[in-house]
């Protein structure tokens, strides 16, 4: 990762599983499939959540989560900071981070449920902060698209604003509308409405799209931290996803309706 004079970019490479190359630059993210011959390229986009706040969010952070300081410990090799935010209501997952004490570098984070159990969790290994690093090192492995693979452009992209006609019921204290408007997804004929809720900690994304016979998930699933909920509304599907409590995404996927 680099940031250059407010420029960007950044290169990852997946370790595990099926090869994968991701590289982002200012404008754009492509995703290099090499097993599959597949090249997919999208749009940039980037969302002010935490740890890039605006003044007013942290403000409101203050209403919703007790925060304290516990002392400190050593992540990847480095001394690291520890801050808590525990939610004062049973709607949200509560949050730790440790932070590198000299440069304020998120090092590891995890989310915790009511019980105090651990809920996801990510941290570096292995971290150099501040390294010489060559613009090089972050360009795509292959110069050139082969000419035997496929190039997919696009992708799910921004949200397009716009009035939905959809309104939510029951969204837990705190969560305040950042986005309304019609959003294009891999897989979809027509574009779906969207409609996302943040508290400045997470982000929570509500889709409507019309009912087919061919949609059958019905109900809640999750993986580590994300929980998603769909339900029918009439002749739309509406589906509920975020990094919330299965108890929160249901009930908001609950509460949406037709004005």
């Amino acid at each position: 990762h680099l940031n250059d004079g407010g420029q960007e970019w950044e290169k990852l490479l997946s370790l595990d599983g099926p090869a994968r190359e991701i590289v982002r630059t200012g404008t754009e993210v492509r995703y290099y499939y090499p097993d599959a011959k597949i090249v997919r390229v999208e749009p940039r986009t980037i969302r002010n959540v935490f740890p890039s706040l605006s003044a007013e969010q942290i403000r409101n952070l203050a209403q919703y989560y007790d925060f304290k300081r516990i002392g400190g410990e050593r992540v990847s090799g480095r001394t690291a900071d520890i801050v808590v935010f525990e939610p004062k209501d049973g709607l949200r997952y509560g949050h730790k981070f440790w932070s590198d004490t000299a440069t304020n570098l998120l090092l590891k984070a995890r989310l915790v449920n009511e019980k105090g159990d651990v809920v996801e969790e990510f941290a570096f290994t292995d971290v150099s902060i501040n390294p010489t690093i060559d613009k090089d090192m972050l360009k795509p492995t292959w110069a050139s698209v082969p000419a035997d693979w496929k190039v997919k452009q696009g992708g799910p992209g921004e949200v397009v604003p716009n009035d939905t006609g959809w309104s939510v019921g029951k969204v837990p204290a705190g969560f305040h509308k950042i986005t309304e408007g019609y959003r294009k997804l891999a897989g979809k004929p027509n574009p779906v409405a969207q409609i996302v809720y943040s508290d400045g900690l997470v982000a929570i994304s509500i889709f409507i799209e019309p009912f087919t016979v061919t949609q059958t998930q019905i109900g809640l699933t999750q993986a580590g931290g994300l929980a998603q909920y769909t339900t029918r509304s009439d002749a739309f599907l509406v589906t509920v996803l975020g990094e919330a409590p299965p108890a929160t995404v249901r009930q908001i996927a609950q509460s949406v309706s037709r004005r």
